[in-house]
């Protein structure tokens, strides 16, 4: 018999995997002290124990781990999860490989230009929004501020009587054919009412995304950070960009939190 110890350095595992590996059924000691509780393993389960180690290090988890070993070693079965982790390593290879460009890209302009964003831009999915909103055409972007804020007023006028209903408010902006449609509403699970329409914002696979600190007058500068991103990325935008409004209460706009959010897909 060996000890856990040697059975451990033998195996180049640690005495704690070897514990979970226990509590989980997936290889257990053959002898247990009943008095001391102490471990002890017959040198044929080295055999076992390689295989569990060589299983893990092809990124098995241990529910597959404990399935190969306890319908055997099947060819065709191992070549199928074969395939499926090697579709799950080439799409952490590609994760990988944007996150290096990524930093390559940070450090050059860090090291070489001396320059950094002002803006933290990161890359999440969104989820689908019903709103109590409405939907306005304006012609060009000076109009843009005229409309906004009224349009939450009037939806508020309405639906502020609900607990929570206020809390999310949100305009989405997309470049038409006439102008710049404009959706302007708040997350809403109520019932329908006069005065405003029921929108349904699709969920979003991948989004990139920028916080904006403060006044509305400067967000112009934030949102060009945002797409040079998506281009330096080599991303291109996949649906009308929104504002969620996280904060906006102060009349100076100064103490506002405003994130961006660009649908974008893999160009």
């Amino acid at each position: 018999m060996l000890s856990i110890g040697a059975f451990a350095q033998i195996g180049q595992v640690t005495h704690r995997m070897l514990r979970h590996w226990d509590s989980s059924g997936l290889l257990e000691p053959a002898h247990v002290d009943e008095f001391s509780g102490y471990r002890s393993y017959d040198p044929s389960q080295l055999e076992r124990l390689h295989r569990i180690v060589a299983l893990r290090q092809l990124g098995f988890g241990l529910d597959d781990i404990a399935s190969i070993l306890d319908q055997g070693v099947d060819a065709d079965r191992i070549a199928a999860l074969l395939r499926i982790r090697r579709a799950e390593v080439e799409e952490e290879h590609r994760v990988a490989a944007g996150r290096l460009v990524d930093v390559e890209r940070r450090l050059h302009l860090i090291e070489r230009e001396n320059h950094m964003s002002q803006i933290e831009i990161i890359e999440k999915p969104l989820p689908a929004v019903r709103l109590a909103a409405s939907r306005t055409v304006v012609a060009d972007q000076p109009e843009v501020a005229g409309v906004v804020g009224p349009a939450f007023d009037a939806i508020a006028e309405i639906i502020g009587d609900e607990s929570g209903a206020l809390t999310t408010p949100i305009a989405q902006y997309e470049t038409i054919d006439d102008g710049l449609e404009i959706i302007v509403g708040y997350a809403y699970s109520g019932p329908a009412r006069d005065g405003f329409d029921i929108i349904e914002l699709p969920a979003v696979e991948t989004a990139v995304c920028g916080i904006h600190l403060g006044a509305m007058e400067r967000i112009a500068e934030s949102w060009q950070a945002i797409h040079a991103e998506v281009f330096a990325r080599g991303l291109v935008h996949d649906g009308p960009c929104r504002e969620l409004y996280v904060r906006a209460v102060s009349d100076d706009q100064s103490d506002w939190v405003t994130e961006l959010q660009q649908p974008v897909r893999r160009g």
